[in-house]
């Protein structure tokens, strides 16, 4: 599974980028609003740092004005994939897009068929939501062992991205059913590294090497 994180905050992107593993990011326009940046700035900003996708997110609600504005993103960059609500809409802009050659994530997926509808209008990534299917308790990962298994069967290869996630155990979920792709907020990437015993074992480790070190030549 894909590590992405989901921000559009360059000191965090550059930390975590650092540590080698991070494969993509994902925006949306209330992420690129807390930053007060423009939006073409930043997505060129974060390509130079993490050589994968980078979901940027159309604002227009109609087929063309989606157009207009995925195909000026598309144009940004190359790894640019142009992040499109699942509507109707959406759906008559993905499949001119996806037959333009222009890569397209499908957001707000929040059923099974939605996904299978991206999937069939040439969606290059599906994005379901995890966490807000959580909030109105309802099980958002079983939604993604879903959406994964239905692929499955018809051999479908657009990509599962597993969103809205909001704590470790999501992410390790999604590793469990199959998810090509999990993003994440900064806070939620920190914690997957963490561990209390691995803190627990180093202190131990270093406390006894001050023990030992007197020893050695």
């Amino acid at each position: 599974m894909q590590f992405f994180l989901d921000t559009a905050n360059i000191d965090a992107i550059k930390k975590y980028a650092s540590w080698g593993i991070i494969e993509g990011i994902t925006t949306n326009p209330s992420l690129i609003a807390k930053e007060g940046v423009d939006v073409k700035t930043r997505i060129l900003e974060i390509a130079k740092i993490v050589d994968g996708p980078i979901s940027s997110e159309v604002i227009a609600t109609d087929t063309e004005g989606m157009l207009r504005e995925g195909r000026a993103m598309a144009a940004w960059h190359e790894n640019v994939y142009v992040k499109v609500p699942m509507t109707s809409e959406g759906l008559k802009a993905v499949k001119v897009l996806s037959a333009e050659g222009i890569p397209t994530n499908v957001t707000l997926v929040f059923s099974a068929s939605q996904a299978m509808m991206a999937a069939r209008a040439g969606a290059t990534l599906v994005s379901p939501f995890l966490g807000r299917l959580d909030d109105i308790s309802e099980d958002g990962m079983a939604l993604v062992a879903d959406i994964i298994h239905i692929f499955r069967n018809y051999n479908i290869q657009t990509k599962v991205l597993a969103a809205s996630i909001r704590h470790p155990l999501h992410v390790v979920q999604s590793m469990k059913v199959g998810a090509d792709i999990a993003t994440m907020p900064p806070e939620i990437f920190e914690k997957l590294v963490s561990h209390p015993l691995t803190d627990k074992g180093l202190a131990t480790f270093l406390s006894d090497w001050e023990k030992v070190k007197k020893f050695q030549k």
